[in-house]
C-alpha cells in the first residue's frame, strides 16, 4: 500500500474528539491547545510522514496527559488496535511535574525513541511560529531559543534534516527580531 493509500485509510476520529478536551487549555499567543495539535499534525504531513499513523495520532493527543490531568489513560488505551503504542508515545514526551525542562529535553535526545524525537522536534517548530515579543519577556524567548539549540536541534539531526533547517531559520528570524545574533 503507498504512503497516500495508508493515509486515505487513516482514521483519526477518535483521536480527535480526544482532542477536544484541549479547546478549554489557551495558548497565551491566542487560540487553544487543541489547534496546536493540529499546527504539529500540520508539520508532521508536510514533512510526509505519512506511513507513521501511531505518530500522527500521538501528534493529535500530544499535551493531552500533561494539560488535562483527568485524562482516563486506560479509555485512551482502547481507542482502537494502535492505541497501547499511541498513549507510550504520548507518554514519553509528556515531561513530569518533577522534571526541570532541561532534564525533561536531555532525557528525550538521550534516551527517546525515534518517533519521539520526531514528534517532540515538530511540537518544538509549531511552539516556535508561536513565540512573540508582544507575548513573551526578551529573556524568555533567548531561554527558550537555547534550549532549542542545545536539545531539539540535535534531536532533529538524529530524524530529520529538513527539520533542522526550519529550526535553525525559527532561531536566526526570533534572535534577529531580538537583536541578538548568536
Amino acid at each position: 500500500m503507498s504512503e497516500i493509500d495508508l493515509l486515505a485509510h487513516l482514521v483519526l476520529a477518535p483521536y480527535i474528539i480526544k482532542a477536544t478536551a484541549l479547546i478549554s487549555n489557551e495558548r497565551k499567543v491566542g487560540g487553544n491547545q487543541f489547534r496546536h495539535a493540529f499546527a504539529t499534525l500540520g508539520i508532521l504531513l508536510d514533512y510526509k510522514y505519512f506511513s507513521s499513523s501511531v505518530l500522527l495520532k500521538a501528534s493529535l493527543i500530544h499535551d493531552l496527559i500533561e494539560d488535562v490531568p483527568s485524562t482516563n489513560l486506560d479509555e485512551l488505551r482502547s481507542i482502537d488496535h494502535e492505541a497501547v503504542r499511541v498513549v507510550d508515545l504520548v507518554l514519553e514526551v509528556t515531561r513530569k511535574p518533577c522534571e526541570t525542562k532541561a532534564a525533561y529535553l536531555r532525557k528525550i535526545l538521550e534516551r527517546g525513541s525515534h518517533e519521539a524525537k520526531i514528534l517532540k522536534v515538530a511540537d518544538r517548530i509549531s511552539n516556535l511560529t508561536d513565540l512573540h515579543r508582544d507575548i513573551y519577556s526578551d529573556e524568555k524567548m533567548l531561554k527558550y531559543l537555547n534550549e532549542t539549540e542545545q536539545y531539539v536541534v540535535p534531536m532533529a539531526m538524529e530524524v530529520n534534516r529538513d527539520m533542522v533547517r526550519e529550526l535553525s531559520d525559527l532561531i536566526t528570524k526570533r534572535r534577529e527580531l531580538l537583536g541578538v545574533i548568536a
